[in-house]
């Protein structure tokens, strides 16, 4: 009797910690790598700055114009009074030539920025993505043909590049976004390429061939999964060089056509006055000069926090 007794304990304990075992939430790379993320002052520090661009961009037309006025129209009846004052608490990043309000035109400004960066560098990501996967996971004659390929964007001077194909297919915003993206997708595929081959000869890969999984149903579900991690981080170190380049466009008159409001733009008019009113070409370079850093910090924070041999340190 003793010994089944001692029998019957020993089952309820292993099985009590069976269920304690399978209390306890599930660890995931994702779920690790916000823990990790959270710890990294710089990378919450972005969060947060990049939180309050995208609010106040997103919820501009609700109050700016009420508050600071519209920033494309000009009151000529007004426009000497008005013209070049210095930051004040009216007008707290001055206002240009026209006498409209600086901080009014940098707030639109960062729409255009955002949303070149962000729809850009989507573009190429899907680009990259497509021709990443097929060079790495088919090889041979495909790997050859898209390698070189990118090897042959590569060797042009990138903005160089963007700005021959913007003065073939013309200026506008539609074209910064075409002309960014095209031209952004080789970096984006040998990133993707390399991981792929990091994993494609992995034994679950081997099995899930064995299995009769499709190609497709492979990248996918298996490969692609764990290989996003490396694309995460640099789409998003991406989106700041897709912001630059398009600030470089539209400081030449290739970007963004006036009188819509581009950070590049204000930058290119304020230039005009750096030592009289220096505000007019420093703010705006402000702007873009923390969203970038904002981006760049970012991807570090997540390089860092999607490393798995970061989980210990």
């Amino acid at each position: 009797m003793s010994n089944m007794g001692d029998q019957a304990r020993a089952v309820a304990a292993e099985h009590h910690v069976v269920a304690d075992k399978s209390d306890k939430p599930t660890r995931t790379l994702w779920g690790d790598a916000f823990k990790r993320l959270r710890k990294n002052k710089l990378a919450m520090f972005a969060v947060v700055w990049l939180t309050i661009i995208i609010l106040v961009a997103v919820t501009a037309d609700l109050w700016v114009p009420q508050v600071l006025g519209d920033p494309t129209a000009s009151d000529t009846a007004t426009m000497a009074a008005n013209s070049r004052l210095a930051p004040s608490l009216e007008h707290p990043f001055g206002t240009d030539t026209l006498g409209r309000d600086v901080l009014s035109r940098v707030i639109y400004g960062a729409r255009i920025s955002l949303t070149v960066g962000i729809v850009a560098t989507g573009i190429s990501t899907i680009i990259g993505l497509v021709m990443g996967a097929i060079a790495a996971y088919y090889g041979g004659i495909w790997d050859t043909i898209i390698m070189r390929l990118a090897d042959t964007f590569l060797a042009f001077p990138y903005t160089l590049f963007v700005i021959a194909m913007i003065a073939v297919i013309g200026n506008g915003i539609q074209n910064v976004f075409f002309a960014i993206g095209i031209l952004g997708w080789p970096q984006i595929a040998r990133v993707f390429r390399s991981a792929i081959l990091s994993v494609k000869e992995s034994d679950y890969i081997d099995a899930a061939r064995a299995m009769g999984a499709s190609d497709a149903r492979i990248i996918a579900r298996h490969i692609f999964p764990n290989s996003v991690a490396s694309i995460v981080v640099y789409a998003t170190m991406n989106i700041g060089g897709a912001i630059l380049t398009e600030s470089a466009l539209s400081f030449l008159g290739m970007g963004v056509i006036p009188p819509d409001p581009s950070w590049g733009t204000l930058i290119q008019e304020g230039q005009k006055f750096l030592q009289t009113e220096p505000w007019l070409m420093i703010l705006p370079g402000l702007a873009i000069l923390t969203t970038v850093l904002a981006f760049t910090l970012l991807g570090d924070g997540l390089r860092d926090a999607l490393d798995v041999k970061m989980k210990d340190a």
